[in-house]
């Protein structure tokens, strides 16, 4: 599954599920674009300090909040590390099974309209 696809996927699922707020969004996109970063490795880690930053979020609790609900809700999977010097485990792919279409079933998701 591609990147473009899970967001597809994501904000889809994610827009229709209440408990979602802008903050997971955000972590969630981050999130995204580490995965991509990694080369889709999965599980590959990440940086709690790193990703904070870039997802615009201050304190640890919320991050902690938010990252646990993501979990939780189905979305990433996620592992913590409690040694400083690994980072903690993220799987984008429990939400890619889960979602459970293919590119093809989603036939020209993520087109813009009038650009076929």
């Amino acid at each position: 599954m591609t990147a473009q696809t899970l967001l597809f996927h994501f904000l889809n699922a994610s827009s229709e599920d209440a408990r979602i707020s802008p903050g997971h969004i955000s972590l969630y996109l981050v999130l995204v674009k580490c995965w991509t970063e990694n080369n889709f490795e999965d599980p590959f880690p990440i940086i709690r300090d790193q990703v904070m930053n870039r997802a615009k979020i201050n304190g640890r609790t919320t991050y902690q909040k938010y990252i646990q609900d993501l979990h939780q809700y189905g979305y990433i999977g996620y592992t913590p590390s409690y040694n400083h010097f690994l980072g903690s485990l993220i799987s984008m792919e429990s939400f890619a099974r889960i979602s459970g279409k293919s590119e093809k079933e989603m036939g020209n998701a993520g087109e813009q309209p009038g650009k076929r």
